[in-house]
């Protein structure tokens, strides 16, 4: 995509925000492209708005959709930018610290390209920074656990999200449906892969209650000013989900970025995030169920490989910056796959090969 913003669209995208917000005039500075963004194209502008309610001055970010719509990852877990933007308004009217909404456009005659545009928020957000203070940033994480308790009130009942898909089956197995999609043929030539999804398969945890989730709530993913948090950012994978899901992403191993003694988000202990939730979610945490997902999330770090345009929580930059590899995956995979309650006394055990062909309730077989 070339600039998104030149002498012949700018007009009409100044055109198109003086209508969307209710002014007489806006004129639009594009200040460059912002970093951190694997799948949306992310552009600094500064408006100023004549007129109407938000007159005044406005530092923002629009977040385009490139290759016009269709998220050009490749991957299906990434929604539109109508859905984003649903999802960012929804999300910040529940008091979640997510950037302000302002406008969002579908009409690609504006910029070629679906976008939204959204306040600007400051600080530090690159996950080796955050986490590098000398003591356990405990208020942090217990916040970081709040905003997701205030995300979780959100559901499929919730006005404007009526557009995000619902899970099928169970958002545990639609999860290890889509894993398999995006591995191809390596989830069927590589045997750790092969086993891993089966065990994520047939100890899937039963469906319980479904959520609007971030999907890819973790460091990185968040701005911090002086301590304190001021922004949760990356929205494109949220969607209805296990609660339980946001939580074992956030304390995976690789996203501690090398702080492994803190397993909230190399920020602080799992018990400080947790007692955060708990206290504006109104939902007790599950142990058992965040092992589940922090396992499923491993397990799709450690089987994609990352082609270009691959998003940051399967693949990529964002992975490598956080310290992980495909055998540390692995290796917590096999740390944390213990036996769930749902899952009967028989659980797989490490060195357990899974036998193809079978049905989902039957029993691994196990080789010495």
């Amino acid at each position: 995509m070339g600039a998104l913003i030149d002498g012949e669209s700018r007009p009409r995208l100044e055109s198109w925000l003086a209508g969307a917000t209710g002014a007489t005039r806006v004129s639009v500075a594009d200040e460059g492209t912002l970093g951190g963004g694997a799948i949306s194209l992310n552009l600094a502008v500064t408006l100023d708005i004549d007129g109407g309610p938000q007159a005044g001055r406005h530092a923002c970010v629009l977040r385009a959709q490139p290759g016009g719509g269709a998220a050009a990852s490749g991957m299906k877990a990434s929604i539109s930018k109508a859905q984003e933007f649903a999802v960012l308004r929804a999300a910040f009217g529940a008091g979640v610290a997510a950037p302000e909404p302002i406008a969002a456009c579908g009409d690609p005659a504006v910029l070629g390209a679906d976008f939204y545009i959204m306040r600007r928020a400051e600080g530090i957000g690159a996950g080796h920074k955050v986490v590098k203070a000398d003591q356990p940033q405990r208020g942090l994480a217990r916040e970081l656990g709040r905003q997701l308790g205030r995300l979780h009130k959100a559901g499929p009942d919730t006005p404007g999200l009526e557009d995000l898909p619902v899970p099928a089956a169970s958002p545990a197995l639609d999860c290890v449906h889509a894993y398999r999609d995006w591995l191809g043929d390596l989830a069927l030539r590589d045997a750790v892969l092969a086993w891993g999804l089966r065990w994520l398969e047939i100890h899937a945890p039963p469906p319980g209650d479904l959520v609007l989730c971030h999907r890819d709530y973790r460091t990185g993913n968040y701005l911090v000013k002086d301590g304190g948090l001021t922004a949760i950012l990356d929205w494109e994978f949220a969607g209805f989900s296990d609660p339980m899901e946001d939580l074992g992403w956030f304390c995976a191993r690789s996203w501690r970025f090398g702080r492994h003694d803190r397993e909230a988000g190399g920020l602080a202990g799992r018990e400080d995030f947790y007692a955060g939730y708990e206290e504006t979610s109104g939902r007790r945490v599950d142990p058992q169920a965040v092992a589940y997902w922090e396992t499923a999330r491993l397990h799709a770090l450690g089987g994609h490989r990352g082609p270009p345009g691959t998003p940051p929580h399967v693949g990529g930059g964002a992975v490598a910056g956080a310290g992980f590899d495909r055998a540390d995956a692995a290796g917590d995979r096999v740390g944390l796959v213990a036996p769930h309650p749902w899952a009967g006394a028989d659980g797989v055990r490490p060195g357990g090969r899974w036998v193809p062909n079978r049905p989902a309730d039957a029993d691994e077989e196990r080789v010495a």
